[in-house]
C-alpha cells in the first residue's frame, strides 16, 4: 500500500541545544489509522509538529533526515502550503476559537481550501452528520462548549479542510471514558467512510490499538517497537507498561510505579 506520509530518520533540536528526536522513522499508508504511542516526553507531539511545520514556533528545527507527504519533500514547504495540500494537524488541547460560535469556527477552517482545484461543498453537512451535537449548538460560543464538544469541533474543522491526512494529538485528553469511546468510534468511521488517513498520537494505548491498523511506540525520541495491534498487544513489555497488565501474579501495573522500569524493558537493554 502506498504511503501518504514517510518520516525518514529525522532528528529534531530545540533552542539549538536540546535534542528531542533521535533518528525517528515511520510510515503511514494511504487510508490507514496509525497509532503513535508513548509516555509523556517521548517526543510524540514533536513528531507531529515536525510534519505540520509548527516547530519553528517553539524554536525547534529538523536537523537531519527527511519527510515526504504524497511522495513530495515536505520540509521546505511553509505550514500553510502543507495544509492546502491536504495535511491537517489537530493539536493537543483542542484550541478552538472561544469567542466564535461553532459555525464560525467551521467557516474559519475553509481557508485551507483556498487554491484547491477541486473542493466539495458538503463539508458542513458532513461535520454535522458525524457530530449532531455540534449542529444543535452551532450558534453557541465555542468557549462555552464542554471539553468533549470542543474536541468534536476541533476534528470537525479538520473535516472542513478536506484533508488526505489528519494528525490527531491526544484526542482523549481530559475526556470522560464514555466520551472517549464515542470520539474514537467517530474517528474510525471518518477513516473508513471518507478514506481519510489518520496518524493518531495517544497515551491511551488500548483504545488507540483497537481502531488502528498499525502502531509505533516511542521512548526517548525514537521508535522502540512497531507492528500490528495484535503483535503489540501480545508483547509482554507493551502489556505491562502500556496496557497495565502482566505484572507479578497477574496484577495490573503501571510503568509510573516502577522506579527502574527502563532497565527492565527488553527493547532498551
Amino acid at each position: 500500500m502506498d504511503a501518504v506520509l514517510e518520516v525518514d530518520n529525522i532528528e529534531v533540536v530545540y533552542n539549538k541545544a536540546v535534542q528531542v528526536l533521535r533518528g525517528l522513522s515511520l510510515r503511514v499508508p494511504q487510508g490507514a489509522i496509525v497509532a503513535l504511542l508513548g509516555s509523556n516526553g517521548a517526543g510524540k507531539s514533536t513528531t507531529l509538529k515536525s510534519v505540520s511545520g509548527l516547530l519553528a514556533l517553539e524554536d525547534g528545527e529538523v536537523t537531519a533526515g527527511g519527510i515526504r507527504f504524497k511522495g513530495e519533500p515536505l520540509l521546505t514547504q511553509p505550514p500553510e502550503r502543507r495544509v492546502r495540500n491536504g495535511l491537517f494537524h489537530v493539536i493537543e488541547g483542542r484550541h478552538v476559537f472561544e469567542d466564535l460560535n461553532v459555525e464560525e469556527n467551521l467557516i474559519a477552517a475553509t481557508y485551507a481550501l483556498q487554491g484547491r482545484k477541486q473542493t466539495s461543498d458538503h463539508g458542513f453537512e458532513l461535520v454535522y452528520e458525524y457530530f449532531p451535537r455540534l449542529k444543535e449548538r452551532r450558534r453557541q460560543l465555542a468557549g462555552y462548549l464542554s471539553g468533549g464538544e470542543q474536541q468534536m469541533l476541533a476534528i470537525g474543522r479538520a473535516l472542513i479542510a478536506q484533508p488526505e491526512l489528519i494528525m490527531l494529538d491526544e484526542p482523549s485528553l481530559g475526556l470522560a471514558p464514555l466520551l472517549v469511546e464515542e470520539v474514537f468510534s467517530i474517528i474510525a468511521r471518518i477513516s473508513r467512510e471518507q478514506g481519510t488517513t489518520i496518524l493518531l498520537v495517544e497515551q491511551n494505548a488500548a483504545i488507540s490499538l483497537a481502531i488502528a491498523s498499525y502502531g509505533y511506540i516511542m521512548e526517548s525520541g525514537k521508535i522502540v517497537i512497531d507492528g500490528t495491534p495484535d503483535m503489540l498487544m501480545a508483547n509482554e513489555d507493551v502489556q505491562e507498561f502500556y496496557l497495565g497488565v502482566g505484572g507479578p501474579e497477574g496484577q495490573a501495573r503501571s510503568y509510573r510505579d516502577i522506579k527502574h522500569y527502563k532497565r527492565r524493558k527488553r527493547w532498551l537493554s
